[in-house]
Parts: C-alpha cells; structure tokens; sequence
C-alpha cells in the first residue's frame, strides 16, 4: 500500500476516526523523511540570518530597526499563522498543508536570494515565517496521526533532535556560506540553500506521507484578526519606536494593545458561548497549568530568541569575528543544548519542575560569566564556559517546560494546549527580539559594542529571573 491509497481521517487530538485499512500497517517511518526536511529549513532560517546580519546591513545599508525586522518578521509570520494553519491542515488535509508551505517556504526564499533592497528581503522574511507555520503545524499534527504508543515517543524526539541538530547548524551553516562567498553570493546563498532543499521535500511528500486531516472545523477568523493586529501593534512600535523618535504613532499603537487584547479575549468568550471553537478556548486561562506555562513560555522565548541576535553581532561587530569563525564559536553552545537535551527527560522525572529550576540558575550564571568577559576584553575563548552553561540551560528548559504543560491536558485538550504554546513563543521570540535589539541598538553609539552587549545581558538575566519565579506556578509532577 502506498501513501497515496489511503487517507486517514483523525480529529484534532490525532486520534483516528476510521482507518481500518492501517489498523496492522507497519509505523510509516520513511514520511519522516520528507516531513523532517521541512522541519530542518524552517529551523535553520530562525538562526541562519543571525550569522549573516553584519552583511546584509553592509550590502544593503540598511538601519539596525530593518536587522530588528529581518529577525522579528520571521517569528511574527509564524506567530500570526500557527493556530490557523493547524485549523486549515485539520480541514483540508495536513499533507496539503505541508505542501503548501513547503512549496510557500521555498518560493520565499528565493524571493529572498533576489531580493534588490532590504523591504523586499523583510516582506520575503515574513512570508517565508508564515509558511513555516503551515510546515510546523503539519508535521506535529502528521506524528500524532501517523504514531501511537512507543513509536510515537520516538518520532517526537526525533523531532526535537532535528530542530536541536538545525539551531546548532544554522549558525555554522551560515558561517560557511557567508565566509566563503558561495558562486559570488555572498549573503544571498543563506537563503538559496533552502531552494534545492525545499523542493526535495516537495518531491518526496506525496510518495512518503500518508494523507491525514481531521475533523472539520469553522475558522476562527475575526478571532485570528485581533490577535495578529494585538502582535503587530506591540512588537511594531518597539521595533520602529528608536528611529522614528518616540514619534506619537508609536505611543499610540502601544496604547492600543491591552484594547485589542481585550477585544480578542471578549470575541473568544462570545464565540465559545455560542457553541464554536475559538483559537484560545477560556480553559487554557482558567486552569493554572496552562495559564502558567503559557506565561513560561512567553518571558522564556523573550530571552531566548533575541540572545542569539545581540551575541551574534557582539562576535562580529566587537570582536571582529568573521561569520564563519562566529559560527563554529556557537558549537559552544550547541553541543551542551544536546547533551541536556538526551539527560533532561531522567531528571525531569526524578525532581518535575525543579528541572526548570536548575535551568534558569544555569542561564544566570553563565550569563555572569559572559558579562564578565564582555567588560573584561577576555580573550573570545573565555566565553565557552557561559555559552555551557546557557546551552545546558535551554537544554534542560525547552522539552521539559512543554511535557510539564502537555501531562496536565487531556487528549481532547492536547492539540489546542500544543497550539497555544508554540504560538506563545513565537510571539515571545519576536517580542524579545524587538524589546532587547532596541536597547543594544540604542547604546551601539554611545557606548560601544561590549557595553551594549553586557547591557542586553544584564536584561536576559532579569527575564531568565522572572522565568524563575513562574516556574513555581507550574505543575509539580515529572515531566515523562
């Protein structure tokens, strides 16, 4: 039987509806094939741009609000779009929806290795995060689908490992390529890499991946026009607020955000009353579980997101570094994120939450140490204890914190409770990005490139403090 005989019709939960045809079948490893290709480009062009900002601002002259935006468009595309994506890959079909943001994904990203000027490569940016949402959405909702038992525990971690595996290559990749000026390109071949990838994908899916969709489902449509207008009048005027002078626009977009907040939560409510299904069903504020590890997820994605930005360009603008030297200098990181990553599960089990505890301290003191290096002039190799130390950190964070919230829902619950928290920290990521880019930025004149990175430091470590604090409001149990 191949992926094209049948399809299998599940409800939001992954759970099947009728597929009798594949009650004895073999779980279809080989669709982790296509589906993890599209996992890995649309992790990799988070952290690729990091490395290449330096160049672009170069080539292109572009202010430091459009390096804000080349980072930010990316996470509020995605943002915007995830609940609604799951909506549309549950009614029409996940394989479609993977394809169509596979086939989305790539064409952006040509449109980005063309771009003539810096509007163009944002606008490329932001479609390319869009379509990104309709590939992360599939490829969770296809796992769940498509795995039961053991089988589908292994195909989640495969799935984090593939997103640990393109974070960590995302910023050597984009060393190699920058540093060594491929056919010429020179900034451009970050994002013509994701092209031969894109379309590999696309060839392979609709022989490997089975058809799936779930049951269908109305649009919450005004309800995802509140919340991406909300996204957009915060993270927009932080971003633009430096350069414009603090003109009264931009006060007056912050001003609008709690009304159209309140706008959303009143549309959810009503919507919900009337017997449809809202993006942000009252249960995930009323329980403490979710509401806590939504907040979690927001103040921890604030740091983590805008921490590869500021340190990226403090390698290459204050220590000279080139894109490629940076690049391997975030090995670093990377190797200890994977170390914690394979122990977190056994020592989430034995102390639950106080995992997230001893993540957070790790993040503060390797923060220390590389403020210390910064206002020291250490030399750059000095920086390799803090960046273990933050790595350890995020790898004892980031899979533990999503099984702590995931184990308090039910099956019912575990699409929308998925959905919420994937949405949180993108709009954290971009909020962090505009929030901490407009303070390096703002002190890169005055006060040099170390002082603005050590600044931005001190900031991450509040924010890494008030993680902290909210981790007591999380569950107790062991994240299994």
């Amino acid at each position: 039987m191949t992926a094209n005989d049948t399809e299998l019709r599940v409800d939001s939960r992954g759970s099947a509806e009728s597929a009798p045809a594949q009650a004895d079948a073999p779980p279809p490893w080989r669709a982790l094939s296509a589906l993890f290709i599209g996992t890995f480009i649309t992790a990799i062009d988070f952290f690729i741009v990091n490395v290449a900002l330096p160049s672009v601002q170069t080539d292109l002259h572009t202010s430091s609000g459009a390096l804000q935006w080349l980072v930010a468009a990316y996470s509020l595309g995605v943002a915007a779009t995830l609940l609604t994506a799951g909506r549309l890959g549950d009614r029409f079909g996940r394989r479609r929806s993977f394809i169509a943001g596979a086939a989305a994904f790539t064409a952006a990203s040509f449109l980005c290795t063309v771009a003539p000027n810096v509007e163009v490569l944002i606008g490329g940016r932001l479609v390319q995060g869009i379509a990104a949402a309709f590939v992360m959405t599939s490829v969770l909702a296809m796992i769940g689908a498509l795995f039961t038992g053991a089988a589908r525990g292994r195909a989640v971690g495969y799935y984090a490992a593939v997103l640990g595996v393109g974070a960590a290559a995302g910023q050597i990749i984009g060393g190699l390529l920058v540093s060594g000026d491929v056919l010429g390109m020179g900034w451009r071949s970050i994002f013509a890499i994701n092209v031969p990838l894109g379309i590999l994908a696309l060839v392979l899916t609709p022989f490997v991946v089975p058809a799936t969709r779930g049951l269908a489902r109305r649009l919450d449509v005004w309800g995802m026009l509140l919340m991406t207008t909300a996204v957009v009048a915060l993270v927009l005027p932080l971003i633009e607020g430096r350069d414009a002078g603090w003109a009264l626009w931009v006060w007056s977009c912050l001003a609008l955000v709690p009304a159209l907040v309140a706008a959303f939560l009143a549309q959810q409510r009503r919507l919900e009353a009337a017997g449809g299904e809202p993006m942000f069903p009252r249960m995930l504020v009323r329980t403490s579980a979710f509401r806590s590890g939504l907040l979690w997820q927001l103040v921890f994605w604030c740091g983590q997101a805008s921490f590869f930005v500021v340190l990226t360009l403090y390698l290459q603008l204050g220590r000279g570094l080139a894109a490629l030297d940076a690049g391997l200098l975030f090995l670093g990181l990377a190797i200890p994120y994977l170390v914690a990553v394979t122990f977190a599960p056994r020592i989430a089990a034995r102390i639950g939450r106080g995992v997230l505890v001893v993540g957070a301290v790790c993040n503060l003191v390797g923060f220390a140490a590389l403020v210390a290096v910064a206002l020291t002039s250490a030399d750059v190799m000095w920086l390799l204890p803090g960046f273990a130390l933050c790595g350890v950190a995020q790898g004892l964070s980031i899979p533990p914190s999503t099984r702590l919230v995931l184990a308090a829902a039910t099956p019912e619950q575990a699409g929308i409770v998925s959905g919420a928290l994937s949405t949180m920290q993108q709009v954290g990521g971009s909020l962090g990005v505009a929030v901490i880019g407009t303070v390096f930025f703002g002190m890169l004149d005055g006060w040099g490139v170390a002082d603005a990175y050590a600044v931005s430091l001190i900031l991450l470590a509040v924010i890494s403090a008030a993680t902290l604090g909210i981790t007591c409001l999380l569950p107790r149990g062991g994240a299994r």
